[in-house]
C-alpha cells in the first residue's frame, strides 16, 4: 500500500528468475516526471514510447505507467524531496523512467540524482553516444563516434570526503598526514579523499565487458589517470585487467597480448581489452573515435568524457543515460531541469526519449526501441527539429517539444 502512488490495475510487476529479468506483457514501470522541463519532455517521451510499443506489438504488449514522485512534486505531496515509498516502488518493479530533478538548497542532499543511485546501489552509469545524420556538429566526421561509456556511479568523487580550508578538522587531517605520512601539505589547503575499491571497480568492468560481449562490440577501454594516482585510478586499471582475465579469459585479448602473441592481428570472435590515460582519451575521441566502442571509467573521468562526447553529436539534448545495478535500471535524461524553459514547450525531448529507447532494450523489447531510433533519424532528416538542433542545421524548421514528438510518431 502506498500513500500517494496509484498502482495500475492491469499491470504486472517485473520479476527476477535465475538472475534475469522476467518481463510480463503489461509491465508496471514507475515514472518520475521530473522538475522544470521534465513536465514537457516526459509527456512527449511517454507518447513516443506508447506509440512505438503499440506499432511494434499490436496491443500484445503495453507499458502500465505508474507515477511516483521525487523533487518538487514530492515535496508538494509529502513534504519530503525523496519519499521512501518512491524508492520502495522502484526497487519492487526494477525498471523506471525519470526526468531531471532539482536538488533543494539546504535539503540535506548533495544531489537527488546521486542519492537515488546510491540508495539503490546503481553502480553503473551507462551513456551511449552516437550521431544522427543531419545534426550539426563541431567535428568533421561525427559519424565515427559511436561509444558506450560505463561510468562507475558510487565511488571516486561521488563518495568523496572533504574538509574545508581553515576548519578544525582540516587542521587535524593536515597535521596527521604531515607527521605520520611524511608529506608536506600546505596549511592553507582544503583536503579531499576519494575512495576507489576493488569490488566497486570489478562489478563496473564486469558489466561493461558483458555488454560488449552481448552486442558483439570489438573493444573495452579502461580510462584512468593511473600514471599519477597509482593506488586509486592505477588500481582501477589493474583490477579491470585482472577481472577481464579471470572471468572472461576465453573471450578477451589484452592489448599487450595482441602484439606479443598475435602480431597485431585481432583473433576472430575476441574482444580487445585496452587502457588509456584520461587526458589522452580526450584526444582519442576527437582524433581516432572509430577505435573505441565501450569505455569503462571511474566516476569523474566518465562524467567529463560523456559530456565531451555528447558535444560532438549535438549536445546533451541527444545524450541518453541509465543508472543500472545488478537488476534495477533507472533510465533518465542526462541534462538538468532548465527552469527558465519550463512549461514553454520548446525543449528537445531527445535525451529522455533515447533513454527510454535504452529502457525498451533493457526490457527485451528491441523491436519498439528500433522503431523509435529510426523515427528520430527520419524526423531529423526531414529537418523538423527543436531549437537546439535548429540552430545547428541549415534550412531546418523549428518546432516545439510536443510537435517534435508528434513528428517522431508520424515517422515510425
Amino acid at each position: 500500500m502506498y500513500k500517494h502512488i496509484e498502482v495500475p490495475e492491469k499491470g504486472q510487476p517485473i520479476k527476477i528468475k535465475k538472475k534475469k529479468l522476467v518481463v510480463p506483457n503489461r509491465p508496471i514501470i514507475p515514472v518520475i516526471e521530473g522538475d522544470g522541463i521534465g513536465r514537457d519532455i516526459m509527456k512527449a517521451t511517454r507518447r513516443v514510447v506508447d506509440a512505438a510499443v503499440e506499432k511494434a506489438y499490436k496491443g500484445r504488449k503495453r507499458i502500465a505507467w505508474m507515477d511516483v514522485y521525487a523533487g518538487e512534486e514530492a515535496f508538494a505531496r509529502y513534504k519530503e524531496w525523496l519519499p521512501d515509498e518512491t524508492v520502495a516502488a522502484i526497487k519492487k518493479h526494477y525498471v523506471a523512467l525519470k526526468g531531471p530533478l532539482t536538488t533543494p538548497v539546504g535539503g540535506g542532499f548533495r544531489s537527488l540524482n546521486v542519492s537515488l543511485r546510491q540508495i539503490m546501489n546503481l553502480y553503473a552509469c551507462v551513456r551511449p553516444v552516437r550521431w544522427f545524420k543531419g545534426v550539426g556538429s563541431p567535428v568533421t566526421h561525427p559519424q565515427k563516434l559511436n561509444v558506450v561509456i560505463f561510468r562507475e556511479n558510487t565511488e571516486d568523487v561521488y563518495a568523496g570526503i572533504e574538509w574545508k580550508k581553515g576548519s578544525k578538522d582540516v587542521k587535524k587531517v593536515i597535521n596527521w598526514l604531515n607527521k605520520n605520512m611524511k608529506v608536506d601539505i600546505r596549511k592553507d589547503s582544503g583536503i579531499g579523499v576519494k575512495p576507489i575499491s576493488v569490488g566497486g571497480t570489478k562489478r563496473l568492468v564486469r558489466k561493461a565487458i558483458q555488454y560488449a560481449i552481448d552486442r558483439k562490440l570489438p573493444s573495452v577501454t579502461l580510462v584512468h589517470k593511473g600514471n599519477i594516482m597509482k593506488y586509486t585510478e592505477g588500481a582501477f586499471r589493474d583490477w579491470g585487467y585482472a577481472l577481464a582475465k579471470s572471468e572472461f579469459r576465453k573471450k578477451i585479448v589484452t592489448e599487450d597480448e595482441l602484439w606479443d602473441k598475435y602480431k597485431g592481428k585481432m583473433p576472430k570472435g575476441k574482444i580487445l581489452i585496452k587502457d588509456r590515460i584520461a587526458d589522452s582519451m580526450f584526444q582519442q575521441v576527437l582524433l581516432r573515435p572509430s577505435e573505441y566502442s565501450v569505455l569503462a571509467t571511474p566516476n569523474l573521468n566518465g562524467d567529463y568524457l560523456s559530456d565531451a562526447c555528447a558535444a560532438q553529436v549535438g549536445g546533451l539534448g541527444m545524450a541518453a543515460g541509465a543508472n543500472i545495478g545488478d537488476y534495477i535500471g533507472l533510465f533518465e535524461a542526462t541534462h538538468g531541469t532548465a527552469p527558465k524553459y519550463a512549461d514553454k514547450d520548446v525543449i528537445n525531448p531527445g535525451s529522455l526519449i533515447l533513454s527510454a529507447v535504452m529502457m525498451l532494450d533493457y526490457l527485451g523489447w528491441g523491436k519498439a526501441a528500433e522503431l523509435v531510433e529510426k523515427a528520430i533519424q527520419k524526423t531529423i532528416s526531414k529537418k523538423t527539429v527543436t531549437y537546439d538542433l535548429h540552430r545547428q542545421m541549415k534550412g531546418a524548421k523549428k518546432v516545439g517539444t510536443s510537435q517534435y514528438a508528434t513528428n517522431i510518431i508520424k515517422n515510425m
